[in-house]
């Protein structure tokens, strides 16, 4: 039994929906199946999530908000004109849309359930479609399904009590479609996953429903070794580790949201990650355990811009109990998170998203670090890049770190810190961001055509 889900791109108008359509029945086993909103006709087009984001801001500032209404209706009215389907839904999506615009219902909430009628749309109209060629199939919803989520909005978490409520869906007859992004929580509160979370329903899904893989659709062939905007036409990767994919996909690889796999690997489901326009191609597999024999010590090379560091200095910190414990707790209270935080004797540095620390917060941090800390120094450094180097085969051959810095100081640029995961799966270097593309191009040589 598989779970199949398909991205924005896979259901982007009414031909890609055709291809998902012929993708499903042609194995019977592809039982369950989730999708995204539709994504972009062409590279100039606006992602229906964009377009109900700007529906969303409308609203806020008391802005009329019918054009920006018509361009979504306009884009399901397409879909179906094409696929020849009843037009019933285009009045209830449009009703529903109105009634949250116009809804008294908090800002955070109300963005949540108006992003959420992209998936719950699109979930409706292949459920129609497949039906009218022959294959019933039936419309989820994520409540009725039983996806319960914590009330976060935005970024909501699966609850474990959803999982036994999912595997009930085993009992049913056909194709059952549904809707991902959001899910529901013990209140009935719709709350969304962050922004590409429906990888997060797929894998929650599959892990519920216990399937035997968890089929990713999207519109690469396999996962690359390295971004292939940065370096023109990259080796594939056939084979990943969860933890291979995880460590990727956090840092910049945008095949997965870098939570999406965590159900899924619990669950020990192997993913696989397919191309929907040639479905018949090798893709990459990820699963538990991959052959090591054949491949070099690196998986792969990840990167990503937009972080920066909280720089912390004080003489004998090693020696002051509870001293990282203060620290960090002065982020909790401010709501931060922190993505790493290598450390020294005296010295500690967190880095974290920049969006995290706005101007106006970073003057508070700064100010409680020094006041309850007692600090000798400070400081903050923004305009960072994090370098990813992911392999589970690193820990067998020496150097690798070696052959790492050597590569990015070849091509002149300067490492700012440096951080070995304990696992040993991956290293992060810390970097200025104008220097990150040479960097990775240095690396990619290093690794992969040396």
């Amino acid at each position: 039994m598989r779970v199949a889900k398909f991205g924005g791109s896979s259901v982007a108008n009414a031909a890609q929906l055709k291809k998902v359509g012929n993708i499903i029945t042609s194995d019977p086993s592809r039982k369950f199946v989730v999708v995204s909103a539709p994504g972009k006709r062409f590279d100039e087009d606006t992602k229906v999530t964009d377009l109900l984001i700007s529906l969303g801001k409308q609203g806020e500032q008391n802005k009329p908000y019918q054009d920006e209404l018509k361009q979504v209706i306009d884009r399901f009215d397409e879909m179906l004109t094409e696929l020849e389907l009843t037009k019933e839904i285009l009045k209830e999506v449009e009703d529903s849309l109105v009634s949250i615009m116009e809804g008294e219902t908090v800002f955070n909430h109300k963005m949540d359930a108006l992003k959420a009628t992209g998936e719950d749309t699109s979930a409706k109209i292949l459920s129609q479609y497949l039906t009218s060629i022959g294959h019933p199939a039936s419309y989820v919803h994520p409540q009725e399904a039983g996806i319960i989520v914590s009330d976060e909005p935005g970024k909501a978490q699966v609850l474990d009590e959803s999982y036994d409520k999912l595997y009930q869906l085993r009992n049913r007859e056909g194709i059952q479609v549904i809707p991902g992004f959001f899910g529901y929580t013990l209140d009935g509160e719709l709350m969304a996953f962050p922004r590409g979370g429906s990888d997060i329903t797929g894998s929650i899904v599959a892990a519920g429903v216990k399937a035997d893989l968890y089929e990713n659709f999207t519109d690469v062939d396999s996962v690359y070794c390295v971004n292939p905007k940065i370096v023109d036409s990259p080796k594939e990767i056939f084979e990943l580790t969860y933890k291979e994919m995880r460590e990727l996909s956090y840092a910049g690889f945008s095949v997965f949201h870098d939570e999406a796999l965590i159900p899924a690997i619990k669950a020990k489901i192997p993913v696989a990650i397919k191309n929907t326009n040639n479905p018949n191609g090798r893709g990459t597999v990820i699963s538990a355990e991959r052959s090591l024999t054949d491949d070099g010590p690196v998986a792969g090379i990840a990167s990503d811009t937009g972080f920066l560091t909280i720089y912390v200095s004080k003489y004998l910190m090693n020696r002051e109990k509870g001293f990282g414990r203060h620290l960090f707790q002065i982020l909790e209270e401010e709501d931060i998170s922190f993505e790493h935080a290598p450390s020294g004797i005296d010295d500690m540095s967190v880095i974290m998203r920049e969006g995290q620390l706005t101007s106006e917060k970073e003057e508070v941090v700064l100010r409680r670090i020094k006041d309850e800390l007692r600090v000798d120094q400070v400081s903050i450094e923004r305009d960072l890049a994090l370098i990813m180097i992911v392999g589970e085969g690193m820990h067998r051959i020496p150097g690798v770190i070696g052959k790492a810095t050597q590569a990015i100081s070849n091509a002149t640029v300067n490492i700012e810190m440096v951080n070995q995961g304990s696992s040993e799966v991956s290293m992060m270097f810390g970097i200025k961001k104008n220097g990150m593309e040479a960097a990775v191009q240095s690396l990619y040589r290093e690794f992969f055509e040396a």
